[in-house]
């Protein structure tokens, strides 16, 4: 009689630039979610602080044991889970212009570091000076997102002719979308619609065609 081996437990394994592959599998995919959405939850009730992995075990039912073997750190698990949050809160504009669109985003942005949420953004940001786990997670799972939503509208402006495709779309980012962060770290400026649009504004001047700016005081043609 052939004596089977007992399968190896999954464990967590490190992947590129900090992010650890958690188990797998309809169980593990399941906890992964659970964990995540009750983060979500505590995030938004309370921040930071009241994202404890004992808070994220007692609301989720999930062991602080397998939450570790999920996420290496509190702060990358918060950081995953607002990421999702942030996606979820600031779908793309399609106004059918680069300026309407990217001006629409810098609005959409800035009301939402303007909110209670702006407050877990820099808790997160604050987190991750000391957790280089927190970190990894926070750029890949937040930052990233960003900036494929932003590459998405910057793809369009250059498939329209409204924009440079010489212009690299992270300094694009930065100009239009590091202000609002600034301004939300360091609280020397307001973050209402009215400045973010004064501020993409500005930006768009250095970043968009003379046409494309132009295009939205013309008047449609008729049908």
């Amino acid at each position: 009689m052939t004596t089977r081996k007992a399968k190896a437990p999954s464990v967590p394994r490190e992947t590129s630039e900090g992010i650890v592959a958690h188990p797998t599998g309809p169980r593990s995919e399941r906890i992964h979610e659970t964990v995540l959405l009750a983060t979500q939850e505590l995030l938004s009730e309370g921040g930071l602080p009241a994202a404890t992995v004992d808070a994220i075990a007692a609301r989720s039912q999930v062991s602080k044991a397998t939450i570790y073997k999920h996420w290496p750190s509190r702060t990358a698990l918060a950081a995953k889970a607002f990421g999702r949050m942030m996606a979820q809160a600031l779908p793309l504009p399609d106004t059918g212009s680069a300026v309407g669109d990217l001006t629409e985003q810098v609005v959409r942005v800035s009301a939402f570091y303007g909110s209670e949420r702006g407050v877990v953004f820099a808790q997160l940001l604050a987190a991750c000076v000391d957790d280089p786990a927190g970190a990894a997670y926070f750029r890949e799972y937040f930052l990233a997102g960003r900036r494929a939503a932003i590459t998405e509208l910057w793809q369009r402006a250059v498939d329209r002719g409204e924009a440079d495709p010489s212009i690299a779309v992270d300094d694009v980012i930065d100009i239009l979308f590091g202000p609002l962060i600034f301004r939300r770290l360091t609280g020397h400026h307001t973050l209402t619609e009215h400045h973010a649009r004064a501020l993409a504004g500005t930006a768009l001047k250095a970043l968009l065609t003379a046409d494309a700016l132009s295009s939205r005081h013309r008047t449609p043609p008729e049908e």
